[in-house]
Parts: structure tokens; C-alpha cells; sequence
């Protein structure tokens, strides 16, 4: 049992959460440290909520000492600038406060940063830019690390770029035909967390390791279409037959991601992670591998052999299905508010007058109710407030159902079945709340 202690910065993410819990396995005391924790990513006292971000290099210091850290794992990272995050500030600036709190610990401390496969002439996103300049501040810091420059991780979970490619797994769609043929080397996430365990476990002074830069990826040559074959394989949908969707549909995809990032969403498919995937994920694995001896797991080996589990197909089948639940929950309460308030008032008004109701609460509640809808949209497109938005329009419409079935319960047999129609929409928000995590 290895008495080192080693401190997960982004202990929440996909990486950052399998390293945690595969290094405890190991021996390894590991404090993970992350933003916000789910419930059920707080599986010791040592899984700790920081606003990490916000500490100065003095915060970072103090954290290093109070804990004895042998070892900075650094999974830290953000896909691009937003109103939640900024590329500079995660990757780069941080990373100097980081630097200069190792040092002035006065501890013999090993950072692991993970960072991007590629050459940096061909950086062309703020993502990787900032990446790199991380990479030179630590080049520079003459503090021991290791830079791990991982190709497209695969691991039992999916999150952002993985999620995508199950789901791409399971539809009838292929990405155009370019993007496809784009050379797109994966790794196993076992492997980097096999290769930060091989890290910690080396001597501080083992000059071999001292400073050292790899890439992790499997050697054999592969593409995109590659990489989502054995997936489709497991899902059962390898002999499907498939449409390659135009290039203009994936930019405007990426545009639609951009819009939705603004709101608080993270969707997979922005404009940085297509510009990354018409990079590719190349890199050259020999001296990881005849460093460490770690021999990478192949795309068979990683995804199994064995066919994909129902929990498996519903969540690929769900993931893209996802985010056009929750537009069209949007657009439903925005536009019947809207219709209501500005196109049809004076029906929508008169149907309350038809049934008797005083003149005087008429305009009121016809007014109130509108406005009410067209909030619940607004709540729903946010990703703070998109759980109260949800349990606002559930209430909403029992209120409707209830409320018609007392006061105008012929309302239930119009032609239409606007009330009958409600039942469903409950349903779909429901079915919407369920989805809301993300990790």
C-alpha cells in the first residue's frame, strides 16, 4: 500500500472522477478535489467542494500543506469561453497560481497535468492555445512533472464527446464523409490512470521521469468512422443503413451548441470540439509506452466484447433526443404564452367570459396566466433554473387540469383536446427532469 498522497484537481469529471477512485483502489491516499460533487461522487471525507478557480496561489499553498501532497494530478479544463468559463483563466492562469503554490510549499511535489494531443502550429481554438501555453509555463517552472497529452478517451462512462459518438452509434447517421476519414486515436481511460499510478509511484529524484511530456494513445492507426464502429457493433446497429448528414447541418449544430452554452448548457457539440474533431487526435505513443511498459488497450478490448446493456442503449438513444425535449418544452410555454397575450387575447379572454367569470378578474388572470407561461419557458432554457422552470409547468398544468375540471369542465370534450393534450406534456416534463444531470 503506497503512503504518497495525491490531489485530483477536477475531481468531478470524467477523467478526473475514474482517476480518484481507480488510485484509492491502488493505495493511494487521494484527496479529489472539484467545483461541486454530486451525491453520489462524495465516496470519502477526502472528496472535498473548493471553489478551486478562485484560489489564489497563498489558498493553493495552504491546501498542499494541509493535505501533504506528494503528487498534483491536474484534470482540469474547460471546452471554450462562455458565461461560466473562460479558457484562459481555467487553463493557463490557473495553472501559474498552481505552479508558484508548489513552490512556495517548499514540498517535493510531482504535478501530472493532462493536456492535448497535437502539434501546437496547428492550434487554431482558444482551448488548445491556452493548453499550450500551460504546457510552456510548466516546461519552464523547473518543478518535476509530467504533461499526458491523451488521445479521444474512452471509458465506461460517457460525458461530452463520448456521449456523442454512442449516440452517432445507435441513429442512422453518419458525419459527412471528411470528418469521418479524420484520423481520431483513442485511448482507454484505464490506461492514464494506469500511467498517473505508474507517475506516483516513482521516486521524486528518478531523473528519467523528471520531466517528461507523452503521448497516450493506441499505436495502430484509426478514424473517426474507426472509433464509432465497434460502438455500433455493440449496439446492434452495425449493418444499419446510413445517411452522412451535409457539413452545413454540423455547423449549424455547433452554432446551436454556441447559443445553448450561453444559456449555461454544455452541450457536446460546439464550435471548438468541431473545430478539434476536423483537427483529429494523432500523436506519436512510443516513449509513453516504452517509459511506463504500459501496453494500450485496443478499441475491442475497451468498449467489450459483450453486446451494450439496456442502460447503455437507452442513455446513447436519449442523449441527442435530449436537448430537443427540452427546446420544444421552451418553445411550448413561450409560444402559448405569447399566443395567448399578444395574438389571440381577446379568445382567450372570452373563453373565461363565456363561462361567467366577473369582468374585473377577466384581463387578470388571462394577463397573469400568459405571463406565467412565458417565465416558465424562460426558467426552462436557463440550466440553473431549468429544475424549477420544470416543476413550475408540472404544477402549472395540474393547476390547468384542475382548475378546468371544476369551473369549465366542458372544456374537456372540446374538439381539439387542448386540456386532454396536457396529460402528455406533464409526462415529457417529467421525463425531462429526470434527464437534467449531466455527470
Amino acid at each position: 500500500m503506497s503512503k504518497r498522497t495525491v490531489l485530483v484537481l477536477g475531481a468531478s469529471g470524467l477523467i478526473g472522477r475514474f482517476v480518484t477512485d481507480d488510485l484509492r483502489a491502488r493505495g493511494f491516499r487521494v484527496v479529489g478535489v472539484a467545483r461541486s460533487l454530486s451525491p453520489a461522487q462524495r465516496m470519502s471525507v477526502l472528496d472535498i467542494e473548493l471553489p478551486i478557480l478562485s484560489l489564489d496561489a497563498a489558498a493553493l499553498t495552504r491546501l498542499l500543506s494541509e493535505h501533504a501532497v506528494d503528487v498534483v494530478v491536474n484534470c482540469l479544463g474547460v471546452l471554450q469561453d462562455g458565461p461560466d468559463s473562460n479558457t484562459s483563466a481555467v487553463h493557463r492562469d490557473f495553472v501559474a497560481r498552481l505552479l508558484q503554490a508548489i513552490g512556495d510549499s517548499r514540498r517535493a511535489i510531482r504535478l501530472v497535468h493532462l493536456s492535448i494531443p497535437g502539434a501546437a502550429e496547428a492550434d487554431r481554438t482558444a482551448f488548445a492555445t491556452t493548453k499550450r501555453e500551460a504546457e510552456r509555463l510548466i516546461g519552464a517552472s523547473g518543478i518535476p512533472h509530467a504533461i499526458l497529452r491523451p488521445g479521444f478517451v474512452v471509458a465506461p462512462s460517457a460525458y461530452g464527446g463520448s456521449a456523442m459518438l454512442r449516440a452517432l452509434a445507435t441513429f442512422p447517421l453518419d458525419l459527412p464523409a471528411k470528418e469521418m476519414a479524420t484520423p481520431f486515436h483513442p485511448v482507454a481511460i484505464e490506461d492514464i490512470s494506469a500511467t498517473i499510478a505508474w507517475l506516483a509511484a516513482r521516486d521524486i529524484d528518478d531523473v528519467s521521469v523528471k520531466t517528461v511530456s507523452w503521448d497516450l494513445m493506441q499505436t495502430e492507426p484509426i478514424t473517426m468512422a474507426g472509433v464509432i464502429k465497434p460502438f455500433r457493433r455493440a449496439f446492434g446497429t452495425a449493418g444499419w443503413p446510413r445517411v452522412a448528414m451535409p457539413r452545413l447541418m454540423l455547423d449549424l449544430g455547433a452554432k446551436l451548441g454556441d447559443i445553448a452554452s450561453y444559456l449555461g448548457w454544455m452541450p457536446p457539440m460546439r464550435s471548438t470540439a468541431i473545430a478539434e474533431l476536423r483537427r483529429g487526435v494523432i500523436g506519436d505513443p512510443s516513449a509513453w509506452i516504452a517509459a511506463t511498459s504500459i501496453a494500450p488497450k485496443t478499441l475491442v478490448e475497451t468498449i467489450g466484447r459483450h453486446p451494450a446493456s439496456i442502460q447503455d442503449k437507452w442513455f446513447a438513444r436519449l442523449f441527442l433526443v435530449k436537448a430537443l425535449i427540452f427546446a420544444s418544452l421552451v418553445a411550448f410555454w413561450l409560444v402559448s404564452g405569447f399566443i395567448a397575450l399578444f395574438v389571440s387575447y381577446r379568445a382567450a379572454a372570452g373563453i373565461l367570459t363565456a363561462h361567467n367569470f366577473p369582468p374585473a378578474l377577466v384581463d387578470p388572470i388571462t394577463i397573469g396566466t400568459s405571463l406565467m407561461d412565458m417565465s416558465i419557458g424562460v426558467l426552462i432554457a436557463f440550466r440553473r433554473t431549468a429544475a424549477i422552470g420544470l416543476i413550475a409547468g408540472i404544477f402549472a398544468s395540474l393547476g390547468y387540469m384542475v382548475g378546468a375540471a371544476m369551473l369549465t369542465p366542458d372544456l374537456w370534450i372540446e374538439p381539439l383536446g387542448a386540456l386532454v393534450k396536457t396529460g402528455p406534456a406533464i409526462v415529457l416534463m417529467l421525463v425531462a427532469l429526470l434527464m437534467l444531470d449531466n455527470r
